[in-house]
């Protein structure tokens, strides 16, 4: 018997972060040949964690365009995806999380009747527009979903609720985990550390969602800014999304703050390096709230809502929002009160020992030989 091809497809940064461990799990598994297939969704992000990690996809769609929306995303990876699925007609596809690319190719794959694999599946917030389109790509891509790599058991939970199989869901931990394994070293140090003063407490700022764009981010910023001039001990250093609405708001809040740096994206290891050097991070991304933890790092996440509740149980994550004042009274009390900010410093991780990737992949094995 040959191998088992399958599929793995993603289009952006975060995906492809995440991704990559089980890309390489893959390609140790005798019984596998892994197919990789990006889209491009974001194409200079993505591409960025491709080349430090060393993979090579044996197809690139390239769907990214100026201005592209949601709908151009959609019709572009289901029309690609029709050939290319009947072309080379792999045994399974693997999807992460909940990118168009994530619902549009498991779409593209239900419609050839091949089995879909869901990583990170069963996150949710049960907030139609909250996050937007990520919770409804979600809970499509599960409608579809053959195996549920869920990367906690509440997630499993939420499977269940929806009266998913429950002989089909795996409680595998995070790939995010795995990967930190791959990219956090004592050897590293920071690219810009001659414009940092050597004591300064580093708080690392990512914020680019769609929901929060606009007067939220406008809010938020404001009060980073007050907060950094108010205390010269803190310095942020931010890697600003490429995302023209988040540059223009980012230069205007903060280029006139010298402790301020707004740089470039990183790639995945001067990242995580960052996070694990910083003192405090604020974000409205989805992976870093996973990642922190295990760094023993806080996150003030910019949002209203989570669909990862398990860091705010642990005591690891705190949901602030965007309401200036929120802002200023959690930074406050981590810097006045060093018992607030070590409770959340040690809290446990909830998600994962860094095993997900061997574990989907025994599924994989099981299920399909």
């Amino acid at each position: 018997m040959g191998k088992k091809r399958i599929m793995v497809i993603f289009g952006t940064r975060p995906e492809a972060i995440k991704m990559v461990p089980v890309i390489k799990a893959l390609e140790k598994a005798a019984e596998f040949e892994p197919i990789v297939v990006v889209t491009g969704q974001h194409r200079q992000m993505l591409d960025q964690v491709l080349e430090t990690f060393d993979v090579s996809p044996a197809f690139d769609l390239n769907l990214m365009s100026d201005q592209q929306t949601l709908t151009k995303i959609t019709v572009s990876v289901l029309s690609q995806m029709e050939q290319l699925l009947k072309t080379t007609n792999p045994d399974a596809v693997l999807v992460h999380g909940d990118t168009t690319t994530t619902l549009a190719a498991s779409l593209a794959a239900f419609y050839q009747q091949i089995p879909v694999g869901h990583v990170e599946a069963g996150l949710r917030t049960w907030q139609k527009y909250d996050p937007f389109p990520e919770e409804i790509n979600r809970q499509l891509t599960d409608a579809i979903t053959q195996w549920y790599f869920a990367p906690t058991e509440r997630s499993r939970q939420n499977l269940l609720k929806e009266h998913r199989d429950e002989s089909r869901i795996y409680v595998t931990g995070n790939t995010a985990i795995d990967m930190l394994a791959h990219t956090v070293s004592d050897q590293w140090q920071l690219p810009m550390q001659n414009q940092i003063a050597p004591n300064a407490k580093i708080i690392l700022l990512t914020m680019h969602r769609r929901e929060n764009q606009g007067a939220p981010m406008k809010a938020a910023f404001s009060a980073i800014n007050d907060f950094v001039l108010e205390h010269p001990e803190i310095e942020v250093v931010f890697p600003v999304h490429l995302s023209p609405n988040v540059q223009k708001a980012a230069h205007q809040a903060f280029d006139d703050n010298e402790r301020v740096h707004l740089i470039a994206p990183l790639n995945v290891i001067d990242f995580h390096n960052l996070a694990a050097r910083s003192w405090l991070i604020m974000t409205d991304s989805g992976g870093i709230q996973e990642e922190a933890p295990s760094l023993g790092k806080p996150v003030l996440v910019l949002r209203d809502t989570t669909e990862r509740p398990e860091g705010v149980q642990a005591g690891t994550l705190k949901l602030v929002g965007t309401d200036a004042k929120t802002i200023q009274k959690w930074l406050t009390a981590f810097l006045n009160d060093q018992t607030v900010y070590e409770q959340m410093a040690r809290a446990q991780n909830p998600y994962g020992d860094g095993q997900a990737a061997k574990r989907i992949v025994d599924v994989l094995c099981r299920e399909l030989n």
